[in-house]
C-alpha cells in the first residue's frame, strides 16, 4: 500500500467488542465536542467550536491543530477518499486518480497548521517536555502526511512526515506513556511499512524507518482501545483491517457502532450497506 500516513490500512487482528466511543469524547469538553462534530460530518459546527476554543485558549496549539483536522476531514469527505473499498484493494489504491484539492480548504488547512506549530515551537523553546505542545506537533505531522498522501497523492513526500511523527511520538511517550493517541503514529509506521516485501523493508530500515508489523499492531491496538481524539478514527481503521483480513462480521460490528455514535456520517452507513 502506497500511503504511509496515519490513515486507513492497519491491523490484521480483530479485536473484541470495544467500549462505547462516547466514553472517550465527551460533549461537555469544547475540544471533544468539536471532534464529535467533525466525525459526524458537521464541519461548520466543528470549525465554529474550534475557533471559539482558540479565542478562549489563544496559547494552546491544539486549537488550530484541531481546526486543521476538521479541514482535512472536510476535504476527505468532499473527495470521497475514505471509501473502504479503495483501501482493501491494493491495486485500486495504487491506480487511484489524483484528486483535485480545493485551494481555499488547502489554504485554511496550511494556515491552521502553521499557526499551531508556531505556538507549539514557542512553548517547546521554554519547556522542551511540554506534553501538549509535543502532542500538537505529532498531530500536525500526521495531518500533513495524510494530506500529501490522500489529497495530493504524494506518497513518497508523505513518508518524511510519517517518520518525523513517529519520532516525535516516541519522545512524547517517554514523558507520558498514557497519551494513547500518540501510539497511532508509531503503529502506522511499523505496520504499513511492515507490509512491504523484505528487500524494501531492508532499504527502509537503512534510512531509519521502523518496519516491525507485529510491533505496529501492538501500538495500534492501544489507540483503538484507549485513545481519545483519534479513537473513532482507530475504529474505522479496524473495520478496514477486518475487511482486508476477510472478517466481514468484525467490520460490520465496528461500522454499526460508528454509525450509531455518529448518525450524520453517511460513510459508515454506505460501508455497512456493502456488507449486507
Amino acid at each position: 500500500m502506497g500511503s504511509l500516513s496515519f490513515h486507513l490500512l492497519f491491523l490484521a487482528f480483530a479485536l473484541e467488542l470495544l467500549s462505547p466511543i462516547s466514553a472517550a469524547l465527551s460533549p461537555a469538553s469544547p475540544l471533544d465536542l468539536g471532534y464529535r462534530q467533525m466525525y459526524n460530518l458537521e464541519f461548520s459546527d466543528a470549525h465554529a467550536t474550534f475557533r471559539a476554543y482558540q479565542q478562549s485558549h489563544p496559547g494552546d496549539p491544539l486549537g488550530p491543530t484541531s481546526d486543521a483536522a476538521a479541514y482535512l476531514f472536510e476535504e476527505f469527505n468532499r473527495l470521497g477518499v475514505l471509501q473502504t473499498e479503495l483501501f482493501v484493494d491494493d491495486e485500486k489504491f495504487r491506480g487511484r486518480q489524483r484528486p483535485a484539492p480545493d485551494p481555499v480548504t488547502r489554504g485554511n488547512f496550511n494556515r491552521a497548521l502553521a499557526r499551531s506549530q508556531q505556538l507549539a515551537d514557542t512553548i517547546l523553546k521554554r519547556s522542551t517536555n511540554d506534553r501538549n505542545a509535543l502532542f500538537a506537533t505529532v498531530l500536525n505531522l500526521g495531518l500533513q502526511s495524510d494530506y500529501l498522501a490522500l489529497v495530493e497523492k504524494r506518497d513518497l513526500a508523505s513518508l518524511g512526515y510519517t517518520k518525523r511523527a513517529g519520532l516525535m511520538a516516541e519522545r512524547l511517550l517517554t514523558i507520558d506513556p498514557t497519551c494513547y493517541d500518540a501510539y497511532l503514529a508509531i503503529g502506522v509506521e511499523n505496520y504499513v511499512l511492515g507490509l512491504k516485501p523484505a528487500p524494501v523493508r531492508w532499504l527502509l530500515r537503512l534510512f531509519g524507518a521502523q518496519t516491525d508489523k507485529e510491533l505496529g499492531i501492538q501500538k495500534l491496538q492501544l489507540t483503538a482501545e484507549k485513545g481519545h481524539y483519534l479513537l473513532p478514527l482507530a475504529r474505522l481503521l479496524l473495520a478496514v483491517a477486518a475487511l482486508r483480513d476477510r472478517n466481514r462480521s468484525q467490520a460490520r460490528e465496528l461500522l454499526q457502532n460508528l454509525a450509531q455514535e455518529f448518525p450524520n456520517n453517511q460513510l459508515y452507513r454506505r460501508e455497512l450497506s456493502r456488507l449486507q
